[in-house]
């Protein structure tokens, strides 16, 4: 019997040590497995209670029956004289009370206890999920190390001591490499309690994670000096932190990069080579964004709070940079800063505001104060000045409530000119697009009547053979390749002719291509004046001196040898 006791009591050290369950929940779990055998064996009607006998080791059924003078029902009455027969001290008075009987276990069967065996080994399941849910619960939010255990469709088994863990293929990082036996650490993104036992659902992608890392590895955090206010992380490619210090003499970024990059490279380390980016964090929007889209430089800012926006404006040799590789940089910067960013070259800024003022400038009875008080209030044009609400436009500073009748009525104006010069132009388009297709089709005849483009070249004015040669290299090989031309800066850029020669050209290609489209082809050019005529000319004596230089020094130095033979 003592053998047993002390096995009992063993059993009970041995899983509240090992499965890390309460005593009492161990007992809880014995006392229901030999409560359930007993009914097994006594029926479901039976009225049982059990108890763990802490000085012998051992749980005591008990099976209580009411005490009465005559049994009618067996399973729930004992007649007065066999009590008395288990308890001598009954008497008269007991009549209508209960008396407790122990079970003897050995009576159970067979059946029994191996269904005790099964409650046993349930419950304490349930109690080993129940601690593990409620050891995790709280640890949402931390980071976890583990060894990868194995690979259940794309999702990554962790497993982490006492328990295991998912990494969902969701929030592994993309070309990330994991292979079963290697050390994990993850982002407890979450903790289910679901029927199969506690889910905890672990992240490599979470911006969270590279918060915690830094955390871990600079003391400045974890004592509270240096705040870390934002995070945004393209998981695997790049990560921006915004960081600010309640210390005036602690640099926050100097104290999360570490002597000589020590700290931030071992956050890039364990990130497997994640590029991270550490920028001071600001009260002021305007500066914490121009911080977030370091390295590149910010000229201006243009700030829209009513439609949360900024726009960036930043040289035009830092325009790639700011926005980063596939748009990279300033993505992850409006990330951080929770605002929209457009980006634009000062180039472009320019080109707008010429724009906008070649139409705010045209409404009559504003200065050019007004026009750039309209601009910078974000009117780009006449229309925008008609859309406007009238209390918003004389709320302007140098407006009033009774001008703006008179501000609209001449925008009005503008609208009208600006669209009948929109309408101009496009049949400008137009005839350009049917004079492209005469020209198209006269030459289409030309070419089939024999006469190519180079023969036609020849025939312009000026067209010597060294002007046909560099015509020819650079991809002119008709007079309407000329003609097409808006202006002469190519045939002067890339030709290498004069502007009096490139001119010349210009206006024989016109008065060709008129004469072969019957008229219908304008010419452009006007007829060259004085000093343009000399140019040409003196472009023609130059080049044709040089020619003949050329021509004398092959006849002094002899006929090129022959290749493959004597001279």
């Amino acid at each position: 019997m003592e053998g047993e006791v002390l096995n009992l009591k063993a059993v009970i050290d041995e899983v509240e040590k090992v499965k890390n369950i309460d005593r009492d929940i161990v007992i809880d779990a014995l006392k229901s497995a030999m409560l359930t055998a007993a009914r097994k064996r006594l029926g479901l009607t039976a009225d049982l209670e059990a108890h763990y006998n802490e000085d012998l080791g051992e749980i005591e059924v008990f099976e209580f029956k009411k005490i009465v003078a005559e049994v009618m029902n067996p399973a729930l009455e004992i007649g007065f004289e066999q009590a008395k027969q288990l308890d001598p001290e009954l008497n008269e008075e007991s009549l209508g009370g209960d008396l407790g009987v122990k079970v003897d276990s050995k009576e159970l069967g067979r059946i029994a206890a191996q269904t005790a065996k099964q409650v046993i080994i349930q419950r304490v399941r349930e109690a080993e999920r129940n601690t593990i849910f409620e050891d995790f619960k709280d640890r949402k939010g931390e980071l976890v190390t583990g060894i990868v255990r194995r690979f259940e469709r794309g999702n990554v088994v962790v497993d982490l001591g006492r328990a295991e863990a998912v990494l969902p293929m969701r929030e592994q990082v993309p070309r990330e490499n994991i292979r079963a036996g290697d050390r994990v650490v993850a982002y407890v993104v979450d903790v289910l309690e679901v029927a199969r036992g506690p889910q905890i659902i672990l992240s490599r992608t979470h911006p969270n994670l590279v918060v915690k890392l830094f955390e871990q590895e600079v003391p400045e955090i974890e004592e509270g000096i240096v705040v870390i206010e934002a995070a945004a992380r393209e998981p695997g490619v790049r990560t921006k932190i915004a960081v600010r210090s309640l210390d005036g003499d602690v640099d926050p970024v100097g104290a999360c990069v570490g002597m000589k990059g020590s700290r931030v490279q071992a956050v890039v380390q364990e990130l497997r080579g994640e590029k991270i980016d550490i920028v001071p964090w600001d009260e002021d929007d305007a500066r914490f964004v121009c911080n977030a889209l370091s390295p590149a430089e910010v000229t201006r800012v243009l700030v829209d709070e009513q439609n949360h926006t900024m726009q960036i404006v930043v040289p035009d040799d830092q325009l790639s940079l700011a926005i980063g590789r596939r748009g990279q940089n300033v993505r992850l910067a409006a990330q951080l800063s929770g605002w929209k960013i457009d980006i634009t070259s000062e180039t472009k800024v320019a080109e707008e505001k010429e724009v906008a003022w070649s139409s705010l400038s045209r409404i009559e009875g504003l200065s050019d104060i007004l026009v750039q008080t309209l601009y910078n209030h974000g009117f780009r044009s006449a229309q925008d000045v008609i859309d406007a609400e009238d209390s918003f436009l004389g709320s302007l500073p140098g407006f009033s409530m009774d001008a703006v009748p008179r501000v609209k009525d001449g925008a009005r104006e503008v609208v009208k000119v600006e669209e009948r010069e929109k309408e101009a132009l496009r049949q400008k388009a137009r005839d350009d697009a049917k004079l492209l297709l005469l020209i198209a089709d006269k030459l289409d005849a030309m070419n089939a009547a024999g006469k190519n483009g180079v023969d036609r070249l020849k025939a312009l004015d000026g067209a010597h053979d060294y002007v046909i040669q560099r015509l020819t290299d650079a991809l002119y090989e008709s007079p309407e390749d000329i003609y097409y031309d808006e202006d002469i800066d190519r045939l002067v850029g890339v030709v290498g002719f004069s502007p009096g020669k490139a001119r010349q050209l210009k206006y024989a290609a016109d008065l060709a291509v008129h004469a072969d489209t019957d008229k219908a082809a304008p010419v452009r050019e006007k007829p060259l004046s004085e000093p343009e005529l000399r140019d040409a000319e003196q472009y023609d004596e130059l080049n044709a001196r040089a020619a003949q230089a050329a021509r004398a020094a092959e006849e002094e130095g002899g006929a090129p040898p022959v290749e493959g033979g004597a001279a």
